[in-house]
């Protein structure tokens, strides 16, 4: 997998992670409002004083919690990918759109942030600069992935061929696990495997033209 160890400067306060992980657990419980200053220095017993000194603001620290959950994630996934049988690229999609799975089982909290608080919610226009830019690092790394697929698959790197990955590995992870609650269910993942294999049964998707203006299509 490509590294996902992209800079996210760790905090220096003592129990950093576990003033991160009551982040997940009251915004996944309560709702992305009751995490405050105040709620995580009860939570944790550390002090407002040393949690502003360390995460600089409240957007400071959400920002943090999501984007830890994120590159535990990217890391998770692309250890499946990297577990598939070499040359396998169909066995890499499907350990790719498994991942959301395996990654409840690991990391339970930091898996319902993601998928149950929306990013928007959590974070607003008070987010730091280097924060939101390491946001829209971890959005790169996303599609960097759907990218190293699709170059197994097809050795391309088109529009039309990484939105059908895309397809595979986060539309249909969607609908068969996510949008019913069906993360921890065999059944659904068995389904979900088949799934993205009759997907890319289909082959190789056409080329998209461009017109007159440029424009895909």
């Amino acid at each position: 997998m490509l590294c996902y160890c992209v800079g996210v400067p760790r905090p220096r306060v003592h129990g950093q992670d576990q003033i991160l992980d009551a982040v997940e657990r009251l915004a996944v419980q309560s709702g992305p409002a009751a995490v405050t200053i105040r709620a995580l220095s009860d939570a944790t017993g550390v002090s407002n004083g040393a949690v502003y000194h360390t995460f600089g603001s409240r957007a400071g620290l959400v920002g943090r919690a999501w984007l830890r959950a994120g590159h535990r994630f990217l890391s998770a996934q692309g250890e499946l990918i990297d577990a598939a049988p070499a040359g396998d690229a169909v066995a890499a999609v499907v350990a790719a759109a498994e991942a959301p799975a395996v990654f409840a089982d690991e990391h339970p909290d930091s898996s319902r942030l993601l998928l149950m608080v929306r990013r928007e919610e959590l974070l607003g226009p008070e987010t730091p600069t280097e924060i939101a830019t390491q946001l829209r690092d971890l959005d790169r790394l996303l599609v960097d992935t759907m990218i190293r697929l699709a170059r197994a698959l097809w050795d391309r790197r088109d529009a039309a061929a990484v939105d059908v990955v895309t397809t595979c590995v986060v539309d249909l992870p969607t609908a068969i696990l996510l949008r019913h609650n069906r993360i921890r269910d065999h059944d659904a993942r068995e389904r979900l495997r088949a799934a993205v294999r009759a997907v890319l049964a289909a082959g190789a998707p056409p080329p998209r033209r461009r017109n007159r203006e440029g424009n895909a299509t």
